[in-house]
Parts: structure tokens; sequence; C-alpha cells
């Protein structure tokens, strides 16, 4: 079986993003999904994970502080069959981004994972506590979309 291709999407690839993706991937375990992450900015290219998602992952069991930060391609919108934007800010950058022919691929990640519309907020200017409940919403958001994974198989 072909693996489902996603993409996590956040500003600067350093925080939710890289958090989805290891979250994603630790849940997965051998299913057959390809998981990346990305940012619609490009401040962060080539860095690790925010030092305060790197902690709550491990926290959690997850090692995420091999990630590291890149801007969406072009070719993103080919690669990837799910491109998940963290929040409504960022789902708009991709849409002007993509191609017509790409923008089925685009959802809110709440809305799509959880039927919600929510922003999964940002954490960078918060305490521990907030990228706790970020990691909380996002392994929230992954375990239904495991489901939904599932149930396609």
């Amino acid at each position: 079986m072909k693996p489902v291709r996603i993409l996590f999407v956040c500003l600067g690839n350093i925080c939710r993003s890289p958090l989805a993706d290891g979250i994603l991937r630790h849940l997965a375990g051998a299913r057959p999904v390809d998981v990346d992450s990305a940012g619609t900015g490009g401040w962060h290219i080539g860095d690790q994970p925010d030092r305060r998602s790197i902690a709550v992952a491990r926290g959690h069991g997850i090692d995420i502080a091999g990630q590291r930060g890149r801007k969406v391609h072009a070719r993103d919108f080919e690669a990837f069959d799910l491109i998940f934007a963290m929040d409504r800010s960022n789902l708009a950058n991709l849409r002007a981004l993509a191609p017509a022919a790409a923008q089925h691929k685009l959802h809110l990640f709440s809305s799509y994972t959880l039927g919600v519309e929510r922003d999964v907020p940002d954490p960078y200017y918060e305490g521990p506590e907030g990228f706790e409940a970020v990691y909380s919403m996002l392994l929230e958001g992954c375990s239904s979309l495991i489901g939904r994974l599932d149930e396609r198989s």
C-alpha cells in the first residue's frame, strides 16, 4: 500500500508543525504514513525546533530534536496528499501559493481532524504551559487523524 504523504505547516516551522510531525510519526508506528513539516516563513531554515517544543515532546517520549526547519516549496503541493495548516492565517498563505489543482489538499488542521474551526495557537511567546496546551491539541487531532487513515485502508 502506498503511504499517505502528510505535511504540517505553521509560520516558522519551529513550534507547532515539528511537534505535529513528531506526534503523528509516534502514533503511526508501522502504518504507511510519510510525514514532514514546513513553515510559510523562511526565518528558521535549517534550525532545530524551538527548545520548548523539543522539551514537551521529550516529556511525552517523542524525539523531534533531529528535525530541521524548512520553508514550503512549490513541489510540496504535488508531493503531499494532505497539507495541514495550523491556523487560518497560514492556510490563507498556502491557498495563495498553491496551484488550483492542489487546493483540495489544503486543510485547517483542527477542522479536518476534529471537525472544529479552531486555530492551533502559536506558543512561541508563551511559557511551557502554552507548549503543553498545544501538544494536547495536536495529540487529540493526530489521534483522530490516525483513526481516519485507518478507515481509508
